[in-house]
């Protein structure tokens, strides 16, 4: 029970840290490095995927190789990866 209070407490304890830095870099003509520095820490943890797992354990997780298939599927105009770019008919190059 203690585990996710302490969380809960850090995180709104560093929240307001942040905002702290925040309201000192638009606000004080005084405002420096230090309120920089945290302003920008906090900004880049926000990027952090934190709620990531493996692929192995992810829900409806497109598997290894599918996506390359797709391209070269979709690059071929439909036709199977084998047959080429090059092969079969298409548009005759004349205008039409």
């Amino acid at each position: 029970m203690a585990g996710p209070t302490v969380r809960r407490g850090v995180a709104l304890g560093l929240g307001v840290f942040w905002w702290w830095a925040m309201a000192r870099l638009l606000l004080a003509p005084d405002a420096g490095v230090l309120e920089g520095a945290v302003a920008a820490g906090g900004w880049g943890l926000s990027l952090l995927p934190v709620h990531c797992v493996p692929k192995a354990r992810a829900a409806g997780a497109v598997a290894t190789g599918r996506w390359r298939q797709a391209w070269w599927v979709g690059r071929s105009g439909g036709r199977s990866a084998g047959a080429g770019l090059s092969g079969g008919a298409g548009r005759s190059g004349g205008v039409g």
